[in-house]
């Protein structure tokens, strides 16, 4: 066989086989698909909650009509479609490129409040930084950003619809951050690592006065610094205690821990621990 009639061959051979692929590739039935048809498929399966079905319509409809109304809602409704299926990396990208993208818009605050679900939501959840089984090995940066989240909505959109629902997770942040703060400052109690159950116990007296567990705190100061031999001290934070928590199981412990004594456990009141802020 010549050179000539081989070339011809193979070059059928190539020709047969890339027909067999594109034949074996399926056909996008949304190819031919309309914004609005792309938009309504999206939203139909929000609602069922197929979210990485809704993200994928969400995607084709940005990709092929960049511009215009349905795109804008794309962008929001594929960060929600995240923050729901659990993806808050994908989420917060999504919601930061409307902020970018428009930032005059009239619902942009919606964008700045799904950042603060997604955060809010993140990892283990707000249950992991409340009841966590190691204190040194918890994370509490997805609740300050959450918090930090909604703090900025509110700043910049005080009349938001939205605003009053931030408020209330920052009051519920801001707490459970102060918990885990406590728990920190216990664990380290628990280990005889003094100093270091002072510094946090300190902490939150800086900056979580209004919170509830500025009792917790003062309890584990003061008996921590009673181990450290340091009775000004000890007893400087016992009376602030007793002053602003006279019911405070603390003084209780506190009092045996002075005398030398067995000391009884503190059952748990923290607030928090009964008031865990629903999800959307």
């Amino acid at each position: 066989m010549t050179l000539f009639y081989r070339i011809i061959l193979l070059t059928g051979v190539l020709s047969l086989s890339g027909c067999a692929w594109l034949s074996s590739t399926p056909a996008d039935p949304t190819a031919d698909w309309s914004a609005s048809q792309l938009h309504q498929a999206g939203r139909s399966a929000m609602r069922s909650g197929n979210y990485e079905t809704a993200v994928d319509y969400f995607e084709k409809l940005q990709a092929r009509y960049p511009f215009g109304r349905y795109a804008q809602q794309a962008q929001l409704d594929m960060a929600y479609s995240h923050y729901r299926a659990g993806e808050a990396d994908q989420a917060i990208a999504a919601a930061d490129r409307f902020i970018r993208t428009y930032p005059r818009h009239p619902v942009v605050d919606y964008a700045y409040y799904l950042k603060g679900l997604a955060n809010y939501s993140r990892d283990t959840g707000i249950l992991g930084r409340v009841f966590p089984s190691d204190p040194s090995r918890t994370d509490s940066q997805a609740a300050q950003q959450a918090f930090n989240d909604f703090a900025e909505l509110v700043q910049i959109f005080p009349d938001s619809r939205y605003a009053e629902d931030a408020h209330q997770r920052m009051v519920f942040l801001r707490n459970t951050l102060a918990d885990y703060e406590i728990n920190v400052a216990q664990f380290y109690l628990q280990r005889k690592a003094y100093v270091a159950a002072v510094n946090r116990s300190r902490y939150v007296l800086e900056n979580y006065s209004t919170t509830p567990a500025v009792e917790h705190a003062l309890g584990i100061m003061a008996e921590a610094y009673h181990h450290l031999g340091l009775s000004d001290l000890a007893q400087d934070s016992y009376r602030v205690l007793a002053l602003n928590h006279p019911e405070s199981g603390y003084l209780k412990r506190l009092d045996a821990v002075f005398r030398g004594q067995s000391a009884p456990p503190v059952e748990e009141n923290r607030t928090m621990l009964g008031r865990i802020y629903n999800l959307l």
